[in-house]
């Protein structure tokens, strides 16, 4: 893994753990992480990560509203 400096303002209030989880959560955004590397980049396990990435507006999964209600159709398929 590469190491990576910043110099962050001072009238910038933030702390390393909130620009490296702010780095993940973008990266992940875009896909250019998986959600595993994400988190590992943050320093959160997965299910952690997945719990903040809402405090960032962040969708875990995207699905489309046909993928939505198809998954919805096999769930009440298996839930009867």
């Amino acid at each position: 893994m590469k190491t990576l400096t910043l110099q962050i303002p001072d009238t910038l209030a933030l702390e390393p753990k909130q620009a490296a989880m702010l780095l993940a959560t973008r990266l992940y955004e875009r896909g250019d992480l998986s959600l595993g590397q994400a988190a590992e980049l943050a320093g959160y396990s997965k299910r952690t990560f997945m719990e903040l990435l809402a405090d960032y507006g962040v969708a875990v999964f995207e699905l489309t509203e046909e993928e939505l209600l198809a998954d919805m159709q096999n769930a009440a398929r298996y839930h009867s």
